[in-house]
């Protein structure tokens, strides 16, 4: 069954925004079955050990692309999601992150409004034609150079863990590969529109924030962030 509850009707759309929501509806993008993510190790929240199982998820021969109008509805599937953190260390130890706040025009609806500190998207079949072999890395590399101007250079890039929320809409449907790209300098701009009031933040004034007003924040950057900046080593924020 659709849900169309909190969908505008067409009425309350403009021509323009009805037909980017219809083409990005069509689109083909990479999901597995979350029966077989259930059967690595399903769990809730954020997982660094799990990152390890990522690998025999992009393996798998279930592998597919499916319409993303679909696979949005069917919680049968996940759709894998590269969640890229851009951080920078200052002289004093202090870890900034680069944050925004989502517009109205980010593809996501459920998410407008709420500060994140993931950029990334969709792994589509066009980023098969340019993988040369790994398909999430072409996928990570576009998501990245469409949504950011890089202006610093990078001194680490590695995958840090899982994030996984089932207990929202969107959630429920997407599993997100986290990965965190350390920069030598805080020179990142936003190359979209929507990303409102980005910028560089001390990730100590956003976990203060994440804990008075965690509904400020869509949910895959809280759990990212408690996960790697406020666990132990080496620990996963699952609950």
């Amino acid at each position: 069954m659709k849900d169309n509850s909190k969908r505008p009707s067409a009425s309350q759309t403009s021509p323009e925004a009805e037909a980017a929501r219809r083409q990005k509806d069509e689109e083909r993008v990479l999901v597995v079955p979350t029966s077989l993510f259930r059967a690595i190790g399903s769990f809730q929240g954020f997982s660094a050990a799990a990152v390890a199982e990522a690998n025999a998820l992009f393996a798998s021969d279930q592998l597919r692309f499916i319409r993303r109008g679909d696979a949005e509805r069917d919680p049968q599937f996940k759709q894998l999601i590269p969640y890229a953190l851009f951080t920078w260390t200052d002289e004093t130890g202090e870890v900034w992150v680069f944050a925004y706040l989502r517009g109205k025009g980010q593809g996501e609806k459920r998410l407008v409004s709420k500060w994140s500190v993931g950029v990334g998207g969709h792994i589509n079949d066009s980023d098969a034609s340019t993988s040369d072999g790994d398909l999430f890395e072409a996928g990570t590399r576009r998501e990245i150079d469409e949504e950011v101007v890089l202006d610093a250079n990078v001194v680490a890039f590695r995958k840090v863990g899982l994030v996984n929320d089932d207990e929202t809409e969107v959630g429920r449907v997407h599993l997100g590969v986290v990965c965190r790209v350390e920069l030598d300098a805080p020179k990142l701009r936003s190359n979209e529109p929507d990303l409102l009031e980005a910028r560089f933040r001390p990730v100590s004034e956003l976990l203060r924030e994440v804990r008075e007003d965690p509904s400020r924040f869509e949910s895959w950057t809280t759990l990212a962030l408690l996960g790697l900046f406020d666990a132990p080593a080496g620990a996963s924020a699952e609950n």
